[in-house]
């Protein structure tokens, strides 16, 4: 017998040796899998994969245990893997999952990249949530970056291990001086991870806090039941009632139903599920809340009900006499096609705290709030520290105290950093050090620019005002509301993917762009208002610019009128709050100002079209839409007798189209706005194309003076936009003003 047929023997029997042991983890892991024991799945895929590491199926299942496992650092790499060899083909969720891995991880440009090539991978599919779930992504990516220049003042501490342990821990509420919190700890708990054991489940417990310290927990055992996991505890308002979710396990997920406990000399009696009113037959109802809303007691809870519009929506229902429910009501303002979940209610305030992974945030599931007026509004995220780029759920308060559950970087473990919960608390510092006047400035500029983005000729069409009554969010709704007339224009004369590609292209344009440019708005907005408050005097100043489409000088009093818009938007933001601020009648001081500079398209990109009959180009293209925009550029601080006493009549003087070689003119008006006597000091010129002469230097209260501007074109072409800048003594601040032209040869 040949020395290279036993060869060959030895290899087939080691081949089949190794694919029969291959098949026994595979199987072996998907079933701790299906079971939710991601830890000991890992264990298996992790065999496998030293025997098999090219399949791309055996990648996948890894990938997609780590993300349960919530090891988001691994979880990317692994599905970067899958994604590099399938290109969403065999696993069309592989882009998507890679995206959402980047933003856990805190990696926003990776993130914002990821999802832009997943939208437009699924772009075919626009009503699948693929395509859905990308496009919001995008919006939250952006605004996460945004946003994560604010940080709210707060020490951020963990409850100690009285509390806090390995496990996984999830916090509920106080009463009475006691936390209730549950809890997955094991029957039997390994060394090397907390839930390592076939027998595990979530249970409720408590801590007694004495002198602002959390006693040993102990668990409810009275509301336990075998087999079954507890959690979720709420009071009815009188205290004679508990709320909580008793549930089996489904493998990945639980089947819950809220339960109630009455109270009776200190022993819980009459334990028993809801009725089908709330425990919708089929569904997953849990997490019960109890509010005092307007006066009556409400059950909000999450569910899946068959009107959900996707995963688990937040519902509430009137309670009476102690038992009797109303119609179930869906919070339509918040709910999404991804899960809100842990509703909590702020009875001071009242708004509704909830968890959220569809809405903008800064990762997996964030904290967000609905204020309820005659209605809920819609979601506003509660910001950092709260938020963070991992989990962050079951947010409550009591007093000035704040309590969330997160799987952040900071959480007890014993091998993965981010795999289980604990409950943090974040209390403002014990001494408040108020920022400085240069430290308020610096957090209002870096929020700019703030760019806003129009429709042509929009506000107020084919008018020559300087002023609009439009607010801006009005025009905003407006041009978003054109999105599918723009796809249609821009695309038309293409074909196939040509097509599709130009209308994903504008469409990523609205929400890159002018989305995010409200986003930013409203960021900026909250820290004006907050320093106005405090009797700020505030300066902002607001850049105007359009596409080349109308004359020049047209374009100077339209960039005026959105400018203006701007204005009108925040004198009518939340009833006026703004208005004794822009009209200077605040009993604090406070007050803002506005510096325009509306500048026409004299920055615009020249090779945009300025054909009226090439629409598809001169409007509805994205290079003609990113040039008709406002920016707000800066933020300075002004006293009355800092404010510079020196205005324009018209700060930009058009002078149309001339051949090469022409002098171009234009004449300011200036006036002296101050009660005191004013001296132009001198003129910056900074071009050699240009000079300028002021008529009279010195002016008392209320007089004016002109200044000639001449602009010798024989070294220029085309648009062009020159400026000097008037200097007055004693004050640093400078008056700019502005000649533009069109040079042809």
């Amino acid at each position: 017998m040949s020395r290279l047929y036993l060869i060959i023997v030895f290899i087939g029997i080691s081949t089949g040796f190794s694919q029969d042991l291959l098949k026994k983890y595979l199987d072996f892991a998907k079933e701790q899998y299906n079971k939710g024991d991601y830890y000991y799945a890992l264990e298996y895929y992790e065999k496998a994969m030293k025997l098999d590491s090219q399949t791309i199926d055996i990648v996948w299942q890894y990938a997609e245990t780590l993300r349960a496992y919530k090891d988001y650092r691994k979880a990317e790499y692994y599905y970067a893997q899958v994604y590099d060899r399938e290109a969403a083909q065999i696993y069309p969720y592989s882009l998507l999952y890679l995206g959402l891995m980047q933003k856990q991880n805190g990696k926003y440009d990776a993130a914002l990249t990821t999802f832009k090539k997943a939208k437009k991978k699924y772009y075919k599919d626009k009503k699948g949530y693929l395509y859905k779930k990308s496009k919001q992504e995008i919006e939250s990516v952006l605004w996460a970056q945004s946003a994560y220049l604010d940080t709210t003042d707060l020490n951020v501490e963990l409850l100690p291990g009285t509390v806090n342990t390995k496990n996984s821990e999830f916090g509920h509420g106080i009463y009475k001086d006691q936390l209730y919190f549950s809890s997955l700890r094991a029957d039997s708990v390994s060394a090397a991870e907390e839930v390592y054991s076939t027998s595990y489940h979530t249970q409720l417990y408590t801590s007694t806090i004495e002198d602002n310290q959390f006693k040993q927990s102990e668990k409810m055992e009275d509301l336990i039941l075998k087999e079954m996991s507890t959690g979720n505890g709420t009071y009815s308002l009188d205290g004679r009632r508990f709320y909580f979710s008793r549930c089996v396990d489904d493998g990945y997920n639980y089947r819950c139903k809220i339960w109630v406990a009455n109270l009776s000399n200190g022993q819980w009696i009459y334990v028993d599920s809801l009725g089908e009113i709330i425990n919708e037959p089929g569904t997953n109802t849990t997490m019960p809340c109890i509010a005092n809303m307007n006066g009556s007691e409400v059950l909000f809870f999450s569910s899946n009900r068959e009107d959900s519009e996707g995963g688990m929506d937040i519902y509430y229902s009137e309670i009476r006499d102690g038992n009797q429910f109303g119609k179930v009501r869906s919070l339509k303002t918040i709910n999404s096609l991804d899960n809100e979940v842990t509703p909590w209610w702020d009875s001071i305030n009242q708004r509704l705290y909830f968890a959220s992974s569809w809405h903008n945030g800064f990762g997996g599931y964030d904290v967000f709030y609905t204020q309820y007026t005659t209605r809920f509004e819609p979601p506003v995220n509660v910001g950092l520290p709260v938020n963070s780029s991992a989990n962050d759920l079951y947010y409550f308060k009591q007093a000035d105290t704040i309590y969330v559950t997160s799987n952040r970087i900071g959480v007890n473990y014993s091998k993965n950093p981010t795999c289980c919960s604990d409950i943090f608390v974040m209390k403002p510092p014990l001494i408040y050090v108020p920022p400085t006047a240069e430290e308020t400035l610096f957090d209002l500029n870096k929020r700019l620019p703030v760019t806003l983005y129009f429709h042509n000729d929009i506000p107020n069409p084919r008018s020559w005002d300087t002023t609009s009554n439009v607010n801006y969010i009005d025009s905003y709704n407006d041009y978003t509301a054109m999105l599918e007339k723009y796809q249609k224009e821009y695309s038309d004369g293409l074909k196939g993917d040509r097509s599709d590609e130009a209308k994903e292209d504008i469409e990523t344009f609205f929400i890159e762009y002018v989305d995010k440019g409200v986003s930013d708005l409203e960021l900026f907005r909250d820290l004006l208002l907050k320093e106005l408050d405090k009797g700020a005097k505030i300066q902002i100043t607001v850049k105007g610019f359009a596409s080349p489409l109308a004359k020049t000088d047209y374009n100077v009093n339209l960039t005026k009128r959105r400018i203006r818009s701007l204005i009108n938007y925040l004198r009518e933001y939340n009833g006026g709050v703004f208005a004794e601020y822009l009209d200077n009648t605040a009993e604090n001081g406070g007050r803002v100002v506005f510096q325009q500079v509306p500048f026409g398209e004299y920055t615009a990109n020249q090779l945009t079209s300025d054909n009226p009959n090439d629409t598809k180009n001169s409007v509805y293209s994205r290079a003609a839409a990113i040039e008709r925009k406002i920016e707000i550029q800066s933020v300075s601080y002004f006293t009355e007798e800092s404010e510079f006493p020196l205005r324009a009549l018209t700060p930009v003087v058009n002078g149309g189209v001339v051949k090469r070689g022409t002098l171009v003119k234009g004449e300011f008006v200036l006036t002296n706005t101050s009660d005191k006597e004013i001296v132009i000091e001198w003129l910056d010129i900074p071009c050699d194309c240009t000079e300028a002469e002021v008529s009279k230097s010195t002016l008392a209260p209320g007089e004016s003076t002109k200044i000639e501007m001449i602009l010798d074109t024989s070294e220029l072409n085309g648009f062009l936009v020159k400026s000097i800048h008037v200097k007055v003594a004693g004050i640093d601040e400078k008056l700019r003003l502005y000649l533009s032209t069109e040079v042809k040869n």
